[in-house]
Parts: C-alpha cells; sequence; structure tokens
C-alpha cells in the first residue's frame, strides 16, 4: 500500500538534484508543464517543482505548487518508480483545478 504522504525523502531538495534532474532527465510535455524525469537509485519516487514568477505573481505560483504536491501525494504509483520528478509550470499557463491537471498526468503517463 501507497503511503499519501510527502516526506522529505519524496522531494528533490538541493539545486544539484534539481540540475541533474534537469540536465540528465528525459524531457515530457504537457498542455501546462515541462517535466523531467530521470532514474535514481534510491528505490523512490522525488519530486521537484518549479515555478517561474513570469507563471504569475506570488499567490498564484504558491496555488501551482500546492496543486502539482497534491497530485503527487495522490497518484504516487503513477509516477515511474525509483525516479526523479522535475516539473516546471510553463509560462503561459492557465489555472487547473486538481482533476484537470491529474488528467493531464495521467494522459502522459499512459503513453510511457
Amino acid at each position: 500500500m501507497t503511503s499519501h504522504s510527502f516526506t522529505k525523502g519524496e522531494r528533490l531538495r538541493k539545486s544539484r538534484e534539481f540540475l541533474l534532474a534537469r540536465n540528465e532527465g528525459r524531457r515530457f510535455k504537457t498542455k501546462s508543464f515541462i517535466l523531467y524525469i530521470r532514474h535514481n537509485e534510491l528505490k523512490v519516487t522525488r519530486l521537484g517543482v518549479s515555478v517561474s514568477s513570469k507563471v504569475g505573481g506570488a499567490v498564484r505560483r504558491n496555488r501551482i505548487k500546492r496543486l502539482l504536491r497534491e497530485v503527487f501525494r495522490q497518484n504516487k504509483t503513477l509516477f515511474p518508480p525509483s525516479t526523479d520528478v522535475m516539473i516546471i509550470a510553463k509560462r503561459g499557463m492557465t489555472l487547473k483545478g486538481y482533476g484537470e491537471v491529474e488528467g493531464e498526468f495521467r494522459t502522459l503517463f499512459k503513453g510511457l
């Protein structure tokens, strides 16, 4: 059974981890996001989120980050195992609800 928490061990926390995911990972695009997925040896899937100030103000950026973390937390089995996943919000994205964000990731990972 998968835990429905989002622990420190499941986060990309250091800039080096973000850089490795971006430079060595495979890139995938959805309508609103760019994902970099890189295999790790930790036997845990880790998530990193990046939302530029070009996407909007602090309230909007934080809302997007909360949505992405919640989709990850509720759908850990959807993401590839033992990987680092870095998600970048695209500049012109419209703010979506939970269901729309989850649907984008389900569509993406169904094709992998």
